[in-house]
């Protein structure tokens, strides 16, 4: 038999490891095969086990293959033809989508191209649809992880140019940076450049501009996919405001309708936002032409996520400003994949819609696949998406579409099996300042709803400052008068409970009741007689309240509140006056003399007081003017006092 210590032990042993996470050091590699001939070469990637999550599609891997001479593909297993002689590095980016684990880590693959045998080399495909300006990526952005982004230009002009490209990122409106810039290529002789940090101003981008200062100077501007701008000042200035980062390469000689490609390699931040309806924006800017100010912008939007699930609901309304959003409109997108072993034909979005918008102002942005409105009251007989507005939702049905399956024979391109709506909403006439939450249920034809996260809107707390005037009324004194100012801060016009700080300075004045001492006295003539004392003591204070509460709106126009306090005399004077009354004989019928004696105290910071305080306010509750009544009951005994108000908040 086991001595009781060593069974003891076991049994410490056993519980500690089974409340011991072990944390996961194995690293997912997805490795570079090519098969090579001459200056044509095959990729392949060698990629581990997918994990599947219960109740998601089935999981599956997407690509970015950065090929080493500037061209990149998004196919599984791509051919690529170099033109020239020479050594190219090329990268692989894998993105596991519906998939448990963290995405696969790769390295670079060298390749030596020593013979050109095969001379059917195509240019980088030209981006003339996109104005010769596009920004795309790999997947979006999760914390902690790396994703890639490409940058690529056309020289649309009809002359040799040389220009610059900006890339900017870290919005100003988050507290942390979601990314950090580790590395960039580039294959066309491009060089960085630094240049002097130009003054904010007022951000002007449509994404952002209800998160913008009340002390707006320019007109708002949309970035609707790429968009041709002349005042390069402007825009600069612009994007400064609105980013914090940004990297600045020169070009050189670029040939008409050449194009090239910029990569950049981004690690998201421990501290980047973790709010999974946000969505976040880099913002390019392409001047074909150093000598003019002609110019190219782009906004490459992207939302938060915990896993690569190409069915998703977000919004631009993470962090809005509640003074500033009543006319805004406020952006809402979703997107999905079909991930079919066929094309689908009718894909219907059933979309929550939070009590706060006003659906009259619905309004669809974009969507793809491309095609227009249906019409009212027909059957339609083209591709068109249909709009139907319920009490708490609207619902997007693409018609008669072709939309690939991710699966379906001979779709090589990822990209083509996914689609999205992009619709708008402004408030609706009263709305209150509250978080929504909204979500899509996604139908592929005939299948199964795939149901997607929720989409959040809330607003940034604001601050409301407010001026407050009144009178204390203390029972328990003798001819009391208390008279104060002061200021409140909250949060601007909250919706139910919210936190107020106070700071009130108040005069007070009152008299202690009078004491009579009467007693019979020998004057120094030896003479007896009566004397009479009376004493009044006047009391005069500047004193500091700082009370602080947690208020409650009851509806627009009552609300209570119960908090703490404490006050105490910045300065204080005790004033103690003696009248003494001496009369002849040993009553009080014959006066023959009256004297008055006097002196002070003063003194700073004393009377230190605590107390509970109740409070009730009538008038408009979250903004405005209004009339306010409060008991304070303080720990000491005789300063319990009523406090009446008048306060405005601003």
């Amino acid at each position: 038999m086991k001595p009781l210590s060593s069974i003891l032990f076991l049994l410490f042993s056993i519980f500690s490891y089974s409340q011991t996470k072990v944390k996961d050091t194995i690293t997912r590699r997805a490795n570079i095969v090519f098969i090579q001939n001459g200056n044509a070469v095959t990729y392949k990637p060698e990629t581990p086990p997918l994990i599947p999550i219960a109740g998601a599609p089935k999981p599956s891997y997407s690509y970015l293959w950065e090929l080493g001479d500037g061209h990149y593909s998004k196919e599984a297993e791509p051919k690529h033809v170099y033109k020239n002689k020479g050594t190219y590095t090329t990268r692989l980016a894998v993105t596991n989508n519906y998939d448990n684990g963290k995405p696969p880590a790769t390295r670079p693959k060298k390749v030596a191209v020593n013979d050109i045998t095969d001379t059917n080399y195509k240019d980088i495909t030209s981006i003339a649809d996109q104005n010769g300006f596009a920004i795309l990526k790999n997947c979006d952005p999760i914390p902690e992880q790396e994703m890639v982004v490409v940058v690529g230009y056309q020289n649309l002009e009809n002359y040799v140019s040389s220009g610059k490209l900006y890339l900017f990122y870290n919005e100003k409106q988050f507290k942390s940076n979601n990314f950090e810039l580790t590395d960039f290529r580039t294959y066309a002789n491009e060089r960085e450049i630094k240049e002097k940090t130009i003054a904010a101003v007022t951000d002007l981008d449509d994404s952002n501009n209800y998160l913008a200062s009340a002390e707006s100077n320019f007109k708002t501007k949309k970035y609707r996919n790429t968009t041709t701008e002349e005042d390069l000042d402007a825009s600069l200035l612009d994007a400064n405001k609105t980013y914090h980062n940004v990297s600045i390469l020169e070009f050189d000689d670029v040939n008409p309708n050449e194009t090239h490609n910029v990569f950049y390699t981004f690690k998201t931040t421990p501290q980047m936002i973790k709010d999974t309806s946000a969505t976040v924006t880099m913002r390019g800017i392409f001047v074909p032409n150093r000598s003019y100010k002609n110019h190219k912008i782009k906004n490459l939007e992207m939302e938060i996520v915990t896993s690569h699930d190409p069915n998703k609901m977000g919004s631009n309304g993470s962090f809005m400003n509640y003074r500033l959003v009543r006319f805004k409109r406020v952006n809402f997108k979703t997107r999905f994949q079909n991930n079919g072993e066929g094309p689908a034909r009718m894909i219907r979005l059933e979309t929550d819609v939070p009590d706060m918008f006003d659906k009259k102002t619905f309004k669809v942005e974009d969507m793809y696949p491309k095609c227009p409105i249906c019409p009212k009251d027909e059957v339609p007989t083209v591709s068109c998406l249909d709009t139907i507005i319920k009490k708490n939702q609207i619902f997007f049905t693409f018609k008669n579409i072709y939309l690939p399956g991710s699966e379906q024979k001979n779709v090589h391109e990822k990209d083509s099996t996914k689609g999205f709506v992009k619709y708008s909403m402004k408030f609706a006439e009263d709305f209150h300042k509250v978080k929504t939450r909204s979500r899509t249920a996604i139908i592929f034809d005939k299948n199964e709803p795939i149901i997607t996260n929720y989409a959040t809107t809330r607003f940034l707390p604001g601050i409301s400052i407010g001026a407050k005037a009144g009178y204390n009324v203390y029972p328990d004194l003798e001819k009391s008068t208390s008279y104060f100012v002061g200021a409140t801060i909250s949060p601007f016009k909250s919706y139910r409970f919210y936190w107020q700080a106070e700071w009130l300075n108040a005069i007070n004045k009152y008299e202690s009741a009078a004491t009579v001492v009467d007693q019979n006295v020998v004057n120094p003539n030896g003479v007896k007689q009566f004397q009479r004392t009376t004493t009044t003591t006047e009391n005069k204070s500047v004193n500091w309240e700082i009370p602080v509460l947690i208020r409650y709106n009851i509806n627009n126009y009552i609300g209570v509140g119960v908090g703490v306090q404490t006050n105490f005399d910045v300065s204080s004077e005790q004033t103690t006056n003696k009248k003494i009354e001496s009369f002849e004989g040993g009553t009080d019928q014959f006066l023959m003399d009256t004297r008055t004696e006097s002196s002070s105290v003063k003194n700073s910071f004393v009377n230190l007081k605590t107390g509970l305080l109740f409070d009730l306010t009538l008038g408009f509750a979250r903004i405005g003017p209004s009339l306010g009544a409060r008991y304070v009951m303080n720990f000491e005994q005789n300063f319990n006092y009523f406090q009446f108000y008048g306060i405005w908040k601003f």
